[in-house]
């Protein structure tokens, strides 16, 4: 690890302020610390932010405001959470371990790094670790790596568990820029796919600081699950996952949403999926359909093909588990 400054802020328009192009935000540092271990990230300054950031969960423009130092336990176990956005606490139980929840901030999680094996060690090529050095992964061990949106420069997948929840809710993300403005973007363009450039993973304005989630209020609090399949039951990336989310009249289909970790750079909607599924019956045959429209045309890579059958079956169970 290299030596570094560590530094205080008290709000988040001082600390978007004061950051330099070498320094970092660090709130839990439950991503970042192991990256600078590992001599992949290495600020020359740290800018602590715990102590500038809501940790609050408010009811705000007619949904709910999650602020980014909320820790992912507080998330998880939250009475509003609970009642109006359970699948949200569904999908972030699935990650991580206790003591990590504990530490990991909401903020933190939207801009974790990916978990690929090349990306961590500095001996391998990583595009996104080293700009055209190329992709290990492509035809290498690429077990864990994307079936869809990837490119020939980056096949690796998006980590987090808490943002397949937020991308099938349509979450939103709030920002401060150095310019003190604040923005807000749509979750579902706020990760991108890795096409020329793998080595940015999100349209994070250089030096801004997410300040918070809005989620609107939405009639999935009632059928909703959260399914991930991994090697081990804890403690484990997931090889696919299903955030599914139904709202049922008289057991018909008036909306839904689908969406997916452990398959691309970023969260994937299941669009198309969603789309047939409105004003079908809920059944195990339309949800099978479902999911063989979901995985039709994907491309897996030469160690994951069976992720298609996997994420297949995760999907039709996912629905199922939504009764």
């Amino acid at each position: 690890m290299r030596p570094f400054s560590f530094n205080k802020t008290e709000n988040a328009a001082k600390a978007v302020a004061s950051k330099k192009d070498q320094a970092q935000f660090i709130a839990g540092g439950t991503n970042l610390v192991d990256l600078m271990k590992k001599h992949i990230a290495q600020p020359d300054a740290l800018v602590d932010i715990t102590g500038s950031l809501s940790d609050k969960i408010e009811i705000a423009n007619k949904g709910i405001r999650i602020g980014a130092m909320v820790r992912n336990s507080t998330l998880a176990t939250d009475s509003k959470i609970l009642s109006q956005y359970p699948l949200i606490a569904k999908a972030v139980l699935a990650g991580a371990s206790p003591q990590i929840r504990n530490m990991a901030s909401t903020g933190g999680n939207l801009i974790q790094r990916t978990r690929c094996p090349y990306f961590y060690d500095v001996t391998s090529a990583c595009n996104k670790r080293k700009p055209g050095s190329g992709c290990s992964a492509l035809k290498g061990e690429n077990r864990m790596s994307a079936v869809v949106g990837y490119s020939d420069q980056c096949v690796a997948v998006h980590p987090s568990d808490l943002c397949v929840a937020l991308a099938a809710l349509d979450a939103s993300v709030n920002i401060i820029n150095q310019k003190q403005q604040k923005i807000t973007i749509a979750f579902k363009d706020f990760h991108r796919l890795p096409g020329d450039q793998p080595q940015t993973d999100n349209k994070l304005p250089a030096n801004a600081l997410i300040t918070s989630i809005d989620i609107a209020s939405n009639p999935f609090h009632t059928n909703c699950a959260y399914l991930k399949l991994r090697d081990r039951d804890s403690y484990a990336f997931a090889l696919v996952s299903v955030a599914a989310a139904l709202h049922l009249q008289d057991n018909k289909i008036t909306d839904a949403r689908l969406a997916s970790g452990g398959v691309a750079h970023k969260p994937w909607r299941w669009y198309a999926a969603e789309a047939y599924l409105r004003g079908k019956e809920a059944t195990p045959l339309h949800f099978e359909k479902a999911a063989a429209i979901a995985t039709e045309g994907l491309k897996p890579l030469s160690g994951n093909a069976f992720k298609i059958s996997m994420l297949r079956g995760a999907i039709a169970t996912a629905l199922q588990n939504c009764l």
